[in-house]
């Protein structure tokens, strides 16, 4: 009695040593912790000498550590633990790893004293349907942890005396986009202080490493928003480092630093947030040893208009807090409504309850506030008539769509909120299924929300998927109004519809799901393929989508690089065999997976379920996955194996450009020849390009006439000005460089912007650069002109051939072609600059103006002057005669214009063109004189000279 005294006051008097302190607190915690345990044992025992008899029963975790590599979006990740039993005899350790429930597990592996296992992944015979629900009922998580995101591993073993076990778990997953960001997050709750607690992260991202960060460590309770308030500082000892392309991330707690977090050992979550650089564009296709992966998440596009319908259990079990969050976050989602939205509220119990009888209504100040009262006066009773609520929002958004002018493309979507099972109405979930299905019709999304234990999660998850949605769970004590106002930003700007990928069919095989009906603002769209052409040299790839009013089409050749170039394998930490894990592949057979349970989730078919089930198999035993159809046996290894060694992906800087291609799918890769697209394109004489040089076809007539501008810097020059008639004007920005040595230009002006306005039938205007292409109809898009692409609206095309051309097309009876000039070495004289194509004119009225469209609808004739002054005209065949004669002339509107025969190359070159050249800035030659075209600014669409308008 005395000696257990003692040893337990020399705990607590060491008071000038810290870990002592700390150590004597965590007992004292560990003690409170475990009260009731103790009560249980005879009172004649000291409650000292009862906590140091728990203590010995408790292995000591000498190491945890976690090393994880993402490339490109596909995480990595090993988990090491070591555990120590000091205890003279034989103890339990228990090994316990919250996992992301989207992540496969690819291996496990652990040494108990001499001996070794080794986890073997076999297929899970369809007559032990007994162990899906031993799995489904297993104690880890009471509701299997997927009401997080998150489920828990869990391996027991005893370890002999005075003897370590070490477990290495390894599991794998496709980082998703969610509201703009990646998230990796481990869970880092060894359940006590841990001597060395290690977690490092390694992020390779090609296209560009954008607003890393590393909230602080994330309690469970908190799990799922997103958002941290208060302190955003990353946890204590974190280390963050990274370049362009690479980042690694370190946390790294001394046993004090993890005691000030938590003294149990439940740290928390240990989350990394970041993005890549991405625009406007087909996306990032990665290509490696035979397989694709496509990212696709564009940014810069107007949010579609959305038809929204809310459909809120308000039954009895939804009283109190639920209840109360459920209204606290639709005020916020309300307040979040944007102008051109349109949307209703249904709330159900055993009755059926529409705010606004047979219609959706618009957003307006007025709607908002009568909305907000309509949810604050709703009250909990009754039972739960999910069939009927479902159906109601069906029909409610069928006539809306049937009875509306949709042409204007716009996002429809039910939002259904629940905390229970179907108690009223229709309580079969088969034909809940059915009649929801046969109500939507394929016409809009169905997006479900589960709150508490009591929901039936494969029945919101089934409708979800269905009906191309999404589906959320969130426990009771959890903040359900953030929970709920996070997922609706998630899906809340719809950006565009209908989108489609599309790869050659001769080069790829087995792709992934390649149809979106939608695409939201912060999300990401990943489809991923086998190629089967390995002597093919591009892969061509096309996105079609729709936005707004707009149909656009993303397209280019991505180039395939040879095998040995997108080798990873000489990085280091792929050594071991692990380097034949080709990422891309990986990804690819995860998609595949994660498809193939959703598909048998979906079917009511017992025999494609089957189907489903083998082929879903087949691939994971493939790829060592476990998954719901397969499970991980524990074999023993031979007498002479080696303990198991930590093996990990960490990727390195040397050789990066050589050995991974992360080639931008958006981007034109060289050697790729744009001959095709060029032959397409009608090439037009009548033209302002180069310095610039203007060039006027007149068919008729079957000669040309050329003159030059000399203007200045930052002079915009009217070119085509219909706006009072066809609504159409041009205006060109000149930019100055020095002139050329030895030449008789004091400066040269090239076009650096090329502004096109069209007011009919709707007011739109197009502003191109070199760089860039802005389209602006009331909807702001924005396109980088190295990257191919197709905007279609009602009235309006704009096709851009990457780095090479843009045609914009205006009622399919105007054309005009915009060249796009690139100097890779520029001279001191040379800029970057556009040449600008009227391809087709036929829609420009007779009074078009401008320094070209003063000539579309007019002709011009060729006269020679003889010796006493009398004019003859000239005919077609005589150019030849008149070259070397100084004294040719047009006649122009009755004015007599003298001319010189040149040759001109227009098109980069690619064409010659033989005209006559009126000297002296086209004096005589155009109506007025050079400063009657200057406009006040690039969207002046004044027609006469000194009138200036706006659009």
């Amino acid at each position: 009695m005395i000696l257990w005294l003692w040893l337990c006051w020399g705990f607590s008097t060491s008071a000038g040593q810290p870990d002592s302190e700390l150590m004597a607190r965590y007992l004292e915690e560990k003690l409170m912790a475990d009260y009731s345990i103790m009560e249980q044992i005879a009172r004649r025992v000291p409650r000292q000498a009862k906590f140091l008899q728990r203590l010995e029963t408790r292995p000591r975790m000498s190491e945890f550590t976690v090393k994880s590599t993402i490339i490109s979006r596909y995480a990595f990740t090993t988990v090491s633990c070591t555990m120590v039993n000091s205890g003279s005899e034989a103890r339990e350790g228990v090994f316990e790893m919250q996992i992301p429930a989207a992540a496969f597990i690819s291996n496990f592996t652990m040494s108990i004293g001499n001996k070794t296992y080794y986890g073997e992944v076999t297929g899970k015979e369809k007559k032990h349907s007994s162990d899906d629900k031993a799995r489904q009922n297993k104690p880890p998580s009471p509701t299997n942890g997927r009401e997080n995101g998150y489920e828990t591993f869990k391996a027991s073993v005893f370890i002999p005396r005075k003897m370590q076990a070490r477990f290495l778990l390894h599991y794998e997953e496709l980082l998703q986009r969610r509201l703009g960001k990646y998230e990796y997050t481990l869970s880092i709750r060894p359940q006590q202080l841990v001597g060395r607690l290690r977690v490092e992260v390694n992020i390779l991202e090609n296209s560009g490493i954008v607003s890393l960060e590393v909230p602080p460590l994330r309690n469970s309770k908190h799990k799922g928003n997103g958002k941290v308030e208060g302190d955003v500082s990353p946890p204590p000892s974190t280390v963050v480092g990274h370049t362009k392309t690479l980042a690694k991330v370190t946390f790294n707690p001394s046993v004090v630093e993890q005691t000030r977090i938590a003294r149990n050992g439940i740290l928390g979550d240990f989350i990394i947030r970041y993005d890549v650089n991405r625009e406007l564009s087909v996306g990032d296709v990665q290509i490696l040893n035979g397989y694709f992966v496509h990212y696709f998440a564009p940014t810069d596009l107007p949010p579609l208009p959305k038809n929204v319908v809310f459909v809120l259990d308000s039954s009895a079990s939804m009283v109190g807090t639920k209840l109360k969050q459920t209204k606290e976050a639709l005020f916020t989602i309300l307040q979040d409504l944007r102008p051109e939205d349109h949307f209703n509220i249904i709330g159900f119990s055993n009755r059926i309850k529409v705010w606004q009888q047979d219609q959706l209504v618009p957003v307006t100040p007025n709607n908002i506030r009568d909305a907000k009262k309509y949810i604050h006066n709703m009250s909990p009773t009754g039972g739960t008539n999910i069939n009927g609520a479902l159906q109601t929002g069906a029909k409610l958004l069928n006539d809306y769509i049937a009875q509306n002018d949709i042409d204007a493309r716009t996002v429809s979507l039910i939002i259904f909120l629940t905390d229970g099972r179907p108690t009223v109405g229709e309580t079969q979930s088969s034909k809940i299924l059915s009649n929801t299905k046969d109500a939507i019709r394929d016409k809009f999304c169905l997006f479900t929300i589960g709150i508490g234990n009591d929901v039936d999660h494969k029945l919101l998850e089934r409708m979800a998927l269905e009906n191309c949605g999404m589906t959320r769970h969130f426990q009771e004590d959890e903040d359900a109004a953030s929970h709920l106002k996070g997922f609706y930003d998630e899906i809340g700007t719809p950006l565009l519809s209908d989108i489609r990928v599309d790869y050659s069919e001769d080069n790829v095989e087995q792709v992934t799901q390649n149809f979106f009906p939608n695409y939201f603002n912060g999300s990401e769209i990943v489809i991923a393929g086998k190629l089967i052409n390995r002597t093919s040299d591009s892969l061509h790839v096309e996105v079609t989508a729709s936005n707004s009013k707009k149909y656009i089409l993303l397209k280019t050749d991505v180039a395939i690089d040879f095998p040995s170039r997108n080798d990873i394998r000489g990085i280091p930490g792929l050594e071991d065999g692990k380097g034949d894990k080709n990422y891309i592949e990986r990804a690819w057979s995860y998609l595949t997976i994660k498809e193939l349970l959703k598909s048998r989730l979906k079917s009511d078919d017992n025999q494609e379920k089957d189907y489903l089930m083998e082929k879903a198999k087949s691939m994971a035993l493939t790829y060592n996955f476990v998954t719901p159809f397969t499970v991980l046996k524990m074999r023993e290894a031979g007498l002479h194996s080696e303990p198991p060694q930590e093996e990990f992906i960490s990727p390195s800087t040397d050789g990066i450009g050589e050995k991974l291609q992360s080639l931008q799918g958006h981007k034109a890769p060289p050697g790729i020849s744009r001959q095709q697209d060029k032959q397409r394109i009608k090439i037009s004489k009548t033209s302002a390009d180069g310095d610039p040089h203007f060039v006027i076809d007149f068919p008729s007539s079957k000669f040309s006439v050329c003159f030059n501008i000399d203007g200045e810097p930052g002079d915009i020059l009217r070119l085509v000005s219909d706006h009072k008639e066809s609504g159409v004007t041009v205006n060109g920005k000149l930019i100055g460089a020095p002139a050329p040595p030895n030449g008789h230009k004091k400066h040269r002006t090239y076009f650096s912007t090329i502004t096109i306005l069209s007011n009919k039938p709707e007011r739109s205007y197009l502003e191109i650069t070199p760089k860039r292409v802005i389209l602006d109809d009331g909807e702001r898009l924005l396109l980088s002109c190295d990257r191919s692409a197709v905007v279609r609206s009602s009235s309006l095309e704009v096709s851009i051939s990457a780095n090479s051309n843009i045609t914009v097309t205006i009622r399919d009876t105007i054309s005009f072609v915009i060249l796009i000039h690139h100097y890779k070495k520029p001279a001191p004289y040379q800029r970057n600059h556009l040449g600008f194509y009227i391809s087709n004119s036929k829609g420009l009225s007779s009074d078009s103006h401008g320094l070209l469209g003063q000539f579309l609808n007019h002709e011009v004739k060729l006269l020679q002057e003889s010796l006493n002054t009398s004019h003859q005209q000239i005919g077609q065949n005589t150019t030849e005669a008149l070259k070397p004669n100084p004294t040719n002339i047009l006649k122009v509107k009755g004015r007599l214009v003298p001319v010189v025969w040149k040759q001109r190359r227009i098109y980069n070159g690619q064409q010659e063109v033989d005209c006559w050249f009126a000297k002296n800035n086209a004096d005589k030659l155009i109506d007025g004189s050079y400063k009657d075209y200057l406009a006040s600014h690039p969207f002046d669409t004044g027609t006469s000279f000194g009138t200036i308008n706006n659009l």
